[in-house]
């Protein structure tokens, strides 16, 4: 059995974690949950899964089970993979302590990598621990090249548009956080399927194919691709292309990530029907109508510290919306307004990359008082 422990278990990812895991019981142990601060939710976990440890923000926890630090679990001898699926720069450090260890991460948090991505990689190549990615599309792309020893030509990431596709920029000053949150294929986490409204998400995703694939930014595209069935495609130097298809359901990558190397039937996830999917369409992205992935993409070619602050920027930004401080429209302005006021440190460690995303979230949120 593989020995599993989950960070972030009672978000949407580590929850549908543990779905794969209830479908596969013969097949993973689940050794540690660490969690925020749903307890209610963490308790049953405990009780259904009978984790040896685990951790939860608030102060009470579940009884009978030890209480350890989530960096302490990425390095335990009996855990065999660790699963990422916080949100933020919340699994850095265990993300790091447990590549640094040699042990398997799968990785749902794209912000650890935009943020520090160098390290991340670097980590994973002198220890020999191994990415495994769970976000659809990077899982697409690795599913793409996984054997195939042809050079890469170009990365195409699929979007689907998020919940205001069919409407212009123009138009969002007045949408609610409800209306924002109501995606059209995906069922997501708030921040990002916020994120994924504003394609802030998109941006996010290109520079974590940047770093997960070693790839040029200018060999990375995206395209809106409305039905979310093709989740990435890989153009080879000959001129084939290969697309990763599936509906849009978590579970196929997290269950690809757990399973890896061997992967294993699963009857609770449904079969593709590609005559139910219908057509596929494809369009532009329009940066014009999104400026947030423009914001994006640009701070992450920069390097540095930049792609931190963007993250931390981002992170307030989408919380002060969603708690009715700041309009939809509002959001790439202070994130744009957060980067300028930058002060970039060029080649930065753990601490420096840590320090400039907590300055840029402070700032942010400084930007709307009163």
């Amino acid at each position: 059995m593989k020995r599993l422990a989950i960070l972030g278990s009672t978000g949407s990812i580590g929850r549908q974690t543990l779905d794969v895991v209830r479908s596969l019981p013969d097949e993973f142990d689940v050794v540690a949950l660490a969690a925020g601060r749903n307890t209610t939710l963490l308790r049953q976990q405990v009780a259904e899964f009978r984790p040896r440890y685990c951790h939860c923000t608030a102060e009470a926890t579940a009884e009978g089970v030890e209480h350890i630090e989530p960096r302490e679990m990425a390095c335990l001898p009996e855990v065999d993979l660790l699963v990422v699926a916080t949100v933020g720069d919340a699994g850095m450090r265990p993300t790091l302590d447990a590549l640094n260890a040699g042990k398997p991460v799968a990785l749902a948090n794209k912000e650890i990598l935009i943020m520090a991505g160098g390290l991340i990689t670097a980590a994973a190549e002198a220890a020999g621990g191994r990415i495994l990615p769970i976000d659809s599309e990077p899982s697409a792309i690795w599913q793409c090249v996984k054997g195939d020893e042809r050079a890469v030509k170009r990365l195409i990431i699929t979007a689907s548009g998020g919940a205001f596709r069919d409407r212009t920029w123009d138009e969002l000053s007045g949408v609610t956080p409800e209306e924002a949150l109501k995606h059209p294929t995906w069922s997501m986490g708030p921040k990002i399927t916020i994120d994924s409204a504003t394609l802030m998400n998109k941006a996010f995703e290109v520079i974590e194919a940047h770093w997960l694939f070693r790839t040029p930014y200018e060999c990375i595209d995206a395209v809106v691709h409305h039905q979310s069935i093709i989740h990435s495609m890989v153009e080879f130097e000959d001129g084939t292309v290969k697309a990763q298809l599936g509906p849009p359901d978590m579970r196929y990558p997290i269950q690809h990530a757990l399973t890896f190397p061997d992967g294993l039937a699963n009857e609770t996830l449904p079969d593709f029907d590609p005559v139910g999917a219908g057509s596929l369409t494809f369009e532009a992205l329009d940066a014009g109508k999104h400026p947030c992935f423009g914001i994006g993409l640009e701070a992450g070619k920069r390097g540095d510290t930049w792609p931190s602050v963007l993250t931390g920027a981002d992170e307030a930004a989408v919380g002060m919306f969603l708690d009715g401080r700041i309009r939809f429209t509002q959001i790439p302005d202070i994130i744009e307004a957060t980067l300028a006021a930058h002060t970039p440190v060029k080649d930065p460690d753990l601490e420096a990359v840590m320090d400039a995303s907590a300055w840029a979230a402070e700032y942010a949120a400084g930007s709307v008082r009163g």
